[in-house]
């Protein structure tokens, strides 16, 4: 037989593009068109609905960058039309090459009523099925003119990322607004057709199904009239029945498709815009589930459903009556999708707290599944808060985003610092936008990592980001997929439904163990500085607030400020969004973001202060507060005293113009550049700086990644590089009493860079204060410390613990981790001596080994660390980090890794001085230095309870005994809910609670007090 294979595929394209398609509307009529332009920011939905709108046409031009305009849409059905299907097709004019990240619509009846959402790809909304003829119509439009950032030539710089700096002209033209017949014989021919094409293009060419499908198909075009199509759909659609009605393998895989919009809950568009997406989307699921009993929806982040209930009440009720019907599912357990590497231990697991809580507290819904489809990499220390808050699955798309190394499960264990293990699933489809083509499904059954062990895989089906959730479309498609020969078996299901059975036919799977590290979008770590020193300034002042407003609860009777804690940690978690935090966000969200950050931490201090002030009472005595976990100068850790200053430190003049910093434990040399040449352990006789190379060395590399500006920094950007060496400035600097301190001064560019290098008496520790007041465009700043340690290995801090880093890149995965996160540390040592670098701010960095060889060369290893200080992306915020900024690192040569806690936190948690009547005892004392309390808060539930939440923090076992400043009735183990484990006993010992911990395991107790 000839090969007509070529011809037929060509023909069903052409014949679907110019006939069939078209068809699906054979006759329309136009609407009549008015529109009101809200003047400002959105107004609420009763006034946009009582505005009175002006009349505008088919082809006007409307909307200005992120406005809002009020459209109603007006007119008659046809009393010809009785007996039919009728929809309106508003088209706000929509690119439907991309399906979100543009214009948008929800469609309300006059009576306030939301009907369902516009978007790219869902231009339609039911009017009658059928109508009688003769019926008036109105609806009204919100629209939203969202410019469009991410175009087909993407990354480009523009100013639309902000309403304070966007142009105001219209940016779309109104394209279609008609009443139309709708054929839904013609529609079911379009997805039969469409489902065949793409099935049959993913079938080995040589295979008899292909064939089968291939003569089916010419068969049913010759059926169509293309004069007629509406016509002779039906007969088409009879030549279709037998190759759609042959089932699948029994082997084949099995798809579980989750409708899913993923909407970021900010990045192209602002915090307010992400409310009326969210609301558009639920809008059009909700509308949805009540035409396809199949179908399941689930939606994450807490945050967005809390917006719904705040802002859209109307949406709100149709979303509950669906939660409560079943197949609306919230799913996840977080109060967003957050990034997973740079928000603290606490914050983690409130993120979990917040979350869950709202579930329960709204639906009564327990979430078993974290739900992080997009998130940039995932920190060891997650599996342990995600089993702590009772959930025991995790699902993430993002990995396969890995530039260099393919993961090689798709179902696995994943295990964490502390060994907890927690059953993690990748969808091999490699997408959480889904939309159930024929391509996507045949890739997930190839690319599925664990065939003959496993047979399931996951999908999350609809559009994101504005491109409205799941459509009709997918959901016939699906249907169509059920049971087909040559296709994987595709059921609707919740992801509970799917983990379940992915965990019972699969109960022995692989293990991975350490962080997910995602090898793209390294930079995020660095970008938008302002956001992510706000972050790390609001986690340790929340904790502040919480341990002072407690004890000063329990001691003198301070009202415990729930309501303003809760509202103020659901503002600092929404800002760990993985697009917000990470510094990938339009200049509106960062500018706003700041703000905000500005706002908790007046709000924080005054909780702090007014806490501190009841617990000091009157009187002369000055007092020093110590909120870290560790004595500090006397000061017990979590109370107040008289502190013990050491003696001062030194500052001399060295040789060829250096300058000495020397306080009997650690003597610094900076150099007439300003820079630190050595670093002297005196107790040790250790030198810190490497041989010829100087510490404190400022770096700048040119940084212009391939793509995603703001996210990537790639491999290359290290091949230039130049040392900011030369000193506009250098010499003593007044520090405080008994502070040896050195003032250094660069300019570079259209930059300046002012620091100070200060040794306080008694400590172990070089302070480096640094302000860069920062110009520059594309360039990335880096601080670098070359020391003269041999180490396979460093530690950097992350959520309740550290994890090890490789130094060297024997392989591909090691080489890929060349920009990594830190939390208040990092610490690398030989045998008997460290040394670590802490941090205020920063997170990014990168680790260097080389060999001191050659003629002058020792034979000893230069292990460089360098903290990633500051960028200059122009996409999406042309303007990145431009301005001063202010950042803490401390240099602790000599360092264990306990050292290394305790500096962190010395560097984040500074004291706070004030005069009171005495000393206050701390609520809650650990004997351990290794074990840390991470929360000393009451409980939630405002009975007055005092909660500890601690962990074992230097790597290893560790025993304490944990004593309330308190009079306690009983002490109970909890999640991090707060609610009782089952099996899990506190036992008591001289007033005291005995807690044994494995390394790096975290601990709840709950005291109910006398």
């Amino acid at each position: 037989m000839h090969d007509d294979r070529g011809l037929v595929e060509a023909r069903l394209k052409r014949v679907l593009d110019e006939r069939i398609r078209p068809a699906v509307y054979p006759v329309s009529v136009p609407l009549e068109v008015a529109v009101w332009d809200a003047p400002g920011e959105p107004v609420p939905v009763e006034e946009g609905l009582a505005a009175a709108p002006k009349p505008v046409s088919v082809g006007d031009m409307w909307g200005k960058p992120w406005g809002t305009s009020w459209f109603t849409v007006t007119g008659t059905v046809p009393e010809e039309w009785a007996g039919r299907s009728v929809e309106a097709i508003l088209d706000l004019g929509f690119d439907e090459n991309m399906p979100g990240f543009q214009c948008e619509g929800l469609v309300y009846r006059p009576d306030g009523t939301p009907a369902k959402g516009l978007n790219p790809r869902n231009q339609w909304v039911r009017i009658g099925a059928p109508v009688e003829g003769g019926e008036e119509i109105e609806l009204r439009i919100e629209g939203a003119s969202n410019p469009v950032l991410l175009d087909y030539h993407p990354f480009l710089p523009t100013q639309l990322g902000d309403i304070e700096t966007s142009h105001s002209n219209p940016l779309y033209k109104i394209e279609r607004m008609d009443l139309a017949v709708f054929d839904e014989t013609v529609w079911q021919l379009v997805i039969d057709l469409e489902v065949l094409g793409e099935l049959m293009a993913e079938l080995p060419v040589d295979s008899a199904r292909r064939y089968d499908i291939l003569r089916a198909v010419d068969r049913a075009l010759d059926a169509v009239n293309l004069q007629d199509v509406n016509g002779s759909a039906a007969a088409a659609r009879s030549c279709l029945e037998g190759v759609l009605s042959t089932p699948a393998e029994p082997s084949a895989h099995r798809i579980t498709a989750i409708g899913h919009a993923h909407i970021d809950s900010a990045w192209l568009w602002p915090l307010r815009e992400t409310v009326r997406k969210v609301a558009r989307t639920t809008s059009n699921m909700t509308a949805l589930l009540e035409d396809e009993p199949d179908f399941v929806f689930a939606m994450s982040q807490a945050q967005q459903w809390a917006w719904i209930k705040e802002h859209r009440p109307e949406v709100w009720a149709k979303v509950v009556a669906a939660v409560e019907d079943g197949r609306f599912v919230p799913t996840g357990g977080m109060w967003v999708e957050a990034d997973t590497n740079m928000p603290g231990s606490e914050a983690m697991a409130r993120q979990f707290v917040h979350g869950k809580r709202f579930f329960l507290d709204e639906f009564g819904v327990e979430n078993d599944e974290a739900w992080l489809p997009d998130t940039f990499g995932f920190a060891a220390g997650l599996p342990q808060i995600i089993k702590a808050s009772g959930a025991k699955w995790l699902l993430t798309q993002k990995i396969s985003w890995s530039q260099v190394n393919k993961f090689p499960h798709h179902t696995f264990q994943w295990e964490g610092i502390d060994g907890t293990r927690i059953f993690t699933h990748f969808p091999p489809v490699d997408t959480y936008n889904c939309s159930m083509k024929g391509s996507e499904i045949a890739h997930a059954a190839k690319n599925f990592k664990d065939k003959g062990v496993a047979s399931v895989s996951l999908a999350p089906t609809g559009w994101g980001d504005g491109g409205g959730g799941t459509t009709r479309e997918m959901i016939a498609k699906a249907a169509r997929l059920k049971d087909l020969e040559g296709s994987a078996r595709v059921e609707w299901g919740t992801p509970a439904e799917f983990f379940e059975k992915a965990q019972a036919e699969y109960p022995k799977p692989p293990v991975w163990v350490g962080e997910l590290y995602l090898e793209l979008h390294r930079a995020t770590l660095t970008s938008q500085a302002g956001t992510k020193q706000g972050n790390r300034r609001s986690e340790h002042l929340l904790r502040e607030a919480e341990l002072w407003a407690a004890t000063a609860a329990v001691r003198a009777g301070f009202p415990y400020p729930y309501e303003e804690l809760d509202r103020i940690w659901k503002t600092v978690l929404l800002h760990q969004f993985h697009d917000i935090l990470p510094g990938s966000s339009i200049a509106w969200v960062h500018r706003e973001a700041e703000a905000t950050y500005r706002k908790v931490a007046a709000e924080l201090t005054a909780i702090i202060d007014g806490a501190q002030r009841a617990l000091a009472g009157e009187g002369s005595t000055p007092l020093v507060f110590n909120a870290a976990p560790h004595d500090r100068d006397g000061v017990p850790a979590g109370g107040a005293a008289t502190a013990v200053r050491a003696q001062g430190a030194r500052l001399t003049d060295g040789e060829d113009g250096s300058f000495v910093l020397d306080n009997g434990l650690l003597r610094v040399v900076v150099d007439p550049r300003g820079l630190v040449v050595s670093a002297y352990d005196i107790e040790a006789g250790r030198e810190t700086v490497a041989p010829g190379t100087p510490a404190n060395l400022l770096q700048m590399h040119p940084d212009f990644p391939n793509m995603w500006d703001a996210w990537d920094v790639d491999a290359f950007y290290r091949n230039t590089v130049t040392d900011l060496t030369e000193a506009d400035e250098v010499g003593p600097e007044t520090s405080g009493e008994g502070v040896a301190a050195v003032r250094i001064v660069r300019t570079f560019g259209d930059s300046k860079a002012t620091q100070v290098l200060s040794l306080r008496p008694g400590s172990r520790r070089l302070d480096i204060d640094t302000e860069v007041d920062w110009h520059e465009t594309e360039k990335f700043l880096k601080l670098a410390f070359p020391l003269d340690v041999h180490a396979e290995r460093y530690a950097s801090e992350t959520q309740f613990g550290h994890f090890h880093r490789a130094t060297h890149t024997n392989t591909s995965w090691e080489a890929a981790k060349f920009e990594a996160c830190n939390h208040r540390f990092v610490h690398m040592e030989e045998p008997g001596w460290g040394v670590a670098l802490v941090t205020d701010s920063t997170y990014g960095h990168d680790v260097t080994r080389t060999v001191r060889d050659g003629a002058d060369g020792d034979g000893g290893t230069t292990t460089t660390l360098r903290a990633s200080l500051l960028r200059a992306p122009r996409f999406p915020d042309p303007e990145t980090d431009q301005g001063v900024h202010r950042f803490r690192h401390s240099l602790v040569p000599g360092a264990t890794i306990g050292d290394a806690v305790r500096e962190g936190y010395r560097v984040n948690l500074p004291e706070r001085a004030l005069t009171g009547a005495g000393e206050v005892a701390p609520l809650v004392t650990v004997d351990d230095d290794a074990v840390v309390v991470t929360a000393l808060k009451l409980a939630d539930d405002g009975s007055g309870d005092v909660v500890v939440r601690f962990h074992e923090a230097h790597g290893g076992r560790a025993r304490t005994v944990l004593t309330p400043g308190f009079a306690a009735v009983d002490v109970v183990a909890t999640d991090l809910l707060e609610r009782p484990l089952d099996g899990a006993e506190a036992e008591p010992v001289d007033g005291g609670v005995a807690v044994g911990l494995r390394a790096f395991e975290l601990r709840t107790l709950r005291f109910r007090r006398g």
